[in-house]
């Protein structure tokens, strides 16, 4: 894979700063951190996002976040290793990131509703708009993910 950019972050420092904040709001919106983490690895792994993929599972991994969890988060729907709330937030991520296809079916959104008051209903749809901005940054620049050792590269 060959970058486009050298650095998009340094290219637009002004709109990533903006960006950045919607971030530290979002971290302090009240919205569960595992909550949030989970969503936004789970809109990444749909967008094939590399980048973003890296970031969250080894944020997620120093958080506590048991490997199970991460292994099965792309078969959610048949594990039983997700909470109504936290399903209820990916059935809601996968709608909004895949929106051409799904129109946010009434569903997902009764799902959604049942679980979250309407201030979180906003900041998680905004958390999930936030995820899928990172994840066409990073995915339509090329930018690759980190290399932990030579071993990974092969």
């Amino acid at each position: 894979m060959t970058p486009r950019l050298n650095d998009p972050h340094k290219a637009a420092p002004a709109v990533i700063k903006a960006m950045v904040g919607v971030e530290t709001a979002l971290r302090d919106c009240g919205l569960e951190h595992s909550l949030l983490e989970l969503v936004k690895l789970r809109a990444s792994q749909i967008n094939g996002c590399a980048f973003c993929i890296h970031m969250h599972t080894t944020d997620m991994r120093k958080n506590g976040e048991p490997e199970m969890r991460l292994y099965m988060l792309d078969a959610w729907r048949e594990s039983s290793l997700y909470t109504p709330r936290e399903r209820a937030a990916l059935a809601w991520t996968e709608a909004l990131t895949r929106l051409s296809d799904t129109h946010a079916p009434d569903a997902d959104y009764e799902l959604v509703k049942a679980e979250f008051t309407e201030a979180e209903q906003v900041n998680l749809t905004l958390a999930i708009g936030a995820i899928n901005v990172w994840n066409r940054l990073q995915v339509g620049f090329r930018v690759a993910h980190p290399v932990d050792n030579a071993r990974d590269a092969a």
